[in-house]
């Protein structure tokens, strides 16, 4: 069984006590390779994914076809939140874009902890982290250059990935700006120039992290700040138990079986 000692997992890190020793059981170890999908646009949510390490990208594909990388997820949160706010499918998907591996646990398994007072409270505000995420990015689209957005995304991603190398394809930085490859280019040659990162095939090394932050400017910050103030600050909660056990969330699991 998973211990909390060997968690990495920023947000699962913050369960309380009783809530992380219904969850732990359930915790299936699972390595997320490269283009790995973790939640398919419009189908039921199997799996809710605890991510350790890699990074995973949430993408918006409009009626034609037409996508942009909306969100990032890494170590500090989940895959598959919807189901935190009970809704059992999304039209986005979430893919990895960086390999890694995680903890996954069954939705039907994963539901009932909902019923513990402070787990729940502390998903929904990770939830609420989430939607101040998108509302900044779409701030970043609106009012700030390419070269500022393109800033705030290698931070993000800085913040998820262990090290100063980040395995990021010219590709995959144009789906989360939403411009083309070329433009892409141009930009990082922009940073190069300003001497933040160092670009390669497949690869951008953060140089200087605090130059990066000056680039991006206000429309980074926000979102890291508002988590930090809500999970990472927060102290950890230690709550007399709740009647749920193993017996009933074997119950639920066999009766919500198709």
């Amino acid at each position: 069984m998973i211990t909390r000692s060997q968690i990495k997992n920023r947000l699962l890190r913050r369960f309380p006590d009783d809530a992380f020793e219904l969850l732990a059981p359930l915790l299936e170890p699972v390595d997320l390779p490269v283009k790995h999908l973790l939640v398919r646009a419009r189908k039921p949510i199997e799996h809710v994914y605890f991510l350790e390490s890699g990074l995973a990208s949430m993408v918006a594909e409009s009626a034609d076809g037409k996508s942009a990388e909306i969100r990032h997820i890494g170590r500090e949160g989940i895959a598959g939140y919807p189901v935190v706010l009970g809704v059992d499918r999304t039209p986005n998907y979430i893919f990895m874009q960086v390999s890694g591996h995680g903890l996954q646990v069954a939705t039907p398994e994963f539901v009932p902890i909902l019923e513990h007072a402070e787990a729940r409270r502390l998903l929904l505000r990770y939830v609420h982290t989430c939607e101040i995420q998108l509302a900044h990015s779409a701030l970043a689209a609106a009012k700030f250059t390419t070269h500022q957005r393109l800033a705030r995304w290698l931070l993000m991603c800085h913040d998820r990935i262990g090290g100063n190398d980040l395995p990021l394809t010219h590709e995959l930085l144009a789906l989360m700006l939403g411009v083309r490859r070329a433009g892409v280019t141009n930009e990082l040659h922009i940073l190069e120039g300003m001497h933040a990162i160092k670009s390669t095939r497949g690869n951008v090394r953060i140089l200087d992290r605090n130059m990066l932050i000056e680039i991006a400017g206000g429309c980074y910050g926000v979102p890291e700040q508002e988590y930090e103030r809500l999970i990472e600050s927060s102290a950890r909660p230690s709550l007399p138990p709740v009647h749920l056990n193993d017996k009933s969330l074997s119950q639920y699991a066999s009766s919500s079986r198709p």
